[in-house]
């Protein structure tokens, strides 16, 4: 299973139906979360939760993946940097955060041997989304597909 992550610092910050950074599946390939971390890049607290999509939005620069392997192909499903127009975000979060009131102070979620799983279909995907008044993070999402 092909393993890929990607990275960027937050053109914006977001807003509840504007994630932050966000992994959508595609048409024909779904894939499985293992990893995501975030980090402060103010001196001002702030909290952010990872939801389920289930409808994109308007995703912003979509950002390009690292392969763990680089024999792999390209990978399918895509990553994007702040969303530019709502999304379709699930009230339930799957896990929260809250980033002390210094740059670099961080968070990283691991989701164990199965991940959290985006299933096939480009409307589908995760996203860290702000609680509050959002602000500019450095995030990353790793995922198998």
């Amino acid at each position: 299973m092909p393993r890929y992550s990607a990275y960027c610092t937050t053109t914006n910050g977001g807003t509840s139906a504007r994630p932050l950074m966000s992994l959508a599946a595609s048409a024909s390939v779904g894939c499985r979360v293992v990893e995501i971390g975030i980090s402060n890049t103010t001196a001002t607290s702030c909290q952010f939760r990872l939801a389920r999509l289930t409808a994109a939005g308007t995703p912003g620069t979509a950002l390009t993946e690292s392969k763990y392997n680089p024999t792999s192909a390209a990978s399918a499903c895509q990553a994007a940097n702040s969303h530019s127009a709502d999304a379709t975000i699930d009230a339930d979060s799957l896990a929260g955060a809250n980033l002390g009131a210094a740059i670099g102070a961080g968070w990283i979620w691991t989701f164990g041997d199965g991940g959290i799983h985006i299933p096939v279909g480009t409307a589908n995907g995760i996203g860290i989304v702000p609680v509050g008044t959002g602000q500019v993070l450095m995030a990353y999402i790793t995922w198998d597909e």
